[in-house]
C-alpha cells in the first residue's frame, strides 16, 4: 500500500510540474511575445508605451510560475535538479540574465525621457524576451531528445552538445509560438494602430508557427524511441496543438481575438502536454545509454516530502491562481496607442470588450 501511494505521488508531483510549467509557458509566453514585438507594433512612444502597458502589471507576476517549477524540481525530484541545472548551467544563466535584463528594461525604460534613453531599454526588453523564448525551447528539446549522461546520474557533455539540430529547431519553434502567441495578447488587449499591426504580425508569423511545429513533430516521429501507444498519445497532443495554431490563425483573420488567444494558449498546453507524456516515466534522456536516463522513480524525494509538499500545494495554489484570475481581470481593459485629445500620455485605457 505504502508503495503504491508513493508511486502515486511520483506521479502527482510530475504531472503537476507539467502544469506548472504549462501555465508559466501561457502566461509568460504572451510577455516574451510583447517584448518581442513592441519595436514593432508600437510606431512611436505612445504606441510602444500601449504595447508594453499591457504586460507591465502582471509580467512579474508570471515569473513566479517560473520560481515555483524549478523550486517544487528541486523538493521533488532533487536528483533531477542536480543534473539538470548543473548540465545546462551556462544556458540556463544565460536565460536567468535575460529575464534579469528585461525586467529591468521595463522598469528604468520611464525613468528618463529621450530617444536615446528608451532606445536602448527598448533594445534590453526585446534580447531579454528574445533570448529566454529561444533558450527554454532548447532546454526541453534537450531533455526530451537526450544529453550525455554516464553511468552515475551526472552530464558528462559540455555546453556545445546542447546546442545540436533538434535542440536548435526546438529553439526556434519556442521563439516562433511565444511571438505569436504575444501578438494575439496584443490584439486582445489593445486598440487602434497597434492593435492592426499586431493583427497583421500575428497573421504573419502563424505560418512560421506552424510549420516549425510540424518539422519538429516530423523529426520527433523519425527519431523516436518511445513506446507505441505512448507515442500515439504523444502525437496525438502535438497534432491537437497543430491544429489549433491552424485555428488560430483563422480567429484572428476573422477578428475573434479572445478566441484566437484561447486557441494559442491552448496549443502551448498541449505542446507542454505532449513534452511531458513522451518523457515518462524519465525526467531526462541519456543519450549515451537509455539505462543511463533518470527516471520518477529513482530521481524523486521521499514518500514524506512528496506527501507534505502535496498537502501545502492543495492548499495554497487554489489562493494563488484565484489572486491572479483577479489580478487579470482587474487589468482587462483594451490600450490604446494614440493619446486622447489634449493630453500627452500613452496606453490610454478603453471600455471596450475584449470579446
Amino acid at each position: 500500500m505504502l508503495a503504491a501511494t508513493f508511486i502515486s505521488l511520483q506521479g502527482f508531483w510530475f504531472a503537476l510540474l507539467g502544469v506548472l510549467w504549462a501555465g508559466f509557458f501561457v502566461l509568460e509566453g504572451f510577455d516574451f511575445g510583447v517584448g518581442m514585438l513592441a519595436p514593432l507594433v508600437g510606431r512611436g512612444e505612445n504606441g510602444r508605451k500601449a504595447a508594453l502597458g499591457t504586460i507591465a502589471p502582471v509580467w512579474d507576476g508570471n515569473e513566479v510560475w517560473l520560481i515555483v517549477a524549478g523550486g517544487a524540481t528541486l523538493a521533488a525530484f532533487p536528483d533531477w535538479y542536480a543534473t539538470l541545472f548543473s548540465g545546462f548551467y551556462i544556458v540556463l544563466f544565460l536565460i536567468l540574465v535575460g529575464l534579469i535584463v528585461r525586467g529591468v528594461a521595463i522598469e528604468y525604460r520611464a525613468k528618463r525621457e529621450g530617444a536615446r534613453w528608451k532606445a536602448l531599454w527598448d533594445l534590453g526588453i526585446f534580447a531579454g524576451s528574445a533570448i529566454p523564448a529561444f533558450l527554454f525551447g532548447l532546454v526541453f528539446a534537450n531533455v526530451i531528445h537526450g544529453v550525455p549522461i554516464g553511468s552515475n546520474g551526472e552530464y558528462s557533455g559540455g555546453v556545445l552538445d546542447l546546442f545540436n539540430g533538434y535542440a536548435i529547431l526546438g529553439g526556434f519553434v519556442s521563439l516562433a509560438l511565444f511571438a505569436l502567441h504575444g501578438a494575439v495578447f496584443l490584439t486582445l488587449r489593445t486598440e487602434g494602430e497597434v492593435r492592426k499591426r499586431a493583427r497583421s504580425a500575428a497573421l504573419i508569423l502563424a505560418v512560421p508557427a506552424i510549420l516549425l511545429a510540424g518539422s519538429i513533430l516530423l523529426w520527433s516521429w523519425a527519431d523516436s524511441g518511445m513506446a507505441a501507444g505512448k507515442w500515439i498519445a504523444a502525437a496525438l497532443l502535438a497534432a491537437a496543438a497543430a491544429l489549433l495554431l491552424v485555428l488560430s490563425l483563422l480567429l484572428v483573420f476573422k477578428d475573434r481575438d479572445g478566441f484566437a488567444f484561447g486557441a494559442t494558449a491552448l496549443a502551448i498546453v498541449s505542446a507542454t502536454a505532449m513534452l511531458f507524456v513522451a518523457l515518462y516515466p524519465r525526467v531526462l534522456v541519456s543519450s549515451t545509454s537509455p539505462d543511463f536516463s533518470l527516471t520518477v522513480s529513482a530521481s524523486s524525494s521521499s514518500h514524506h516530502t512528496l506527501w507534505v509538499m502535496t498537502i501545502v500545494a492543495l492548499i495554497f495554489t487554489p489562493v494563488v491562481l484565484i489572486y491572479q484570475a483577479w489580478t487579470y481581470w482587474v487589468f482587462r481593459a483594451r490600450l490604446r496607442g494614440d493619446p486622447f485629445p489634449g493630453t500627452t500620455g500613452s496606453g490610454s485605457t478603453s471600455s471596450r470588450s475584449s470579446g
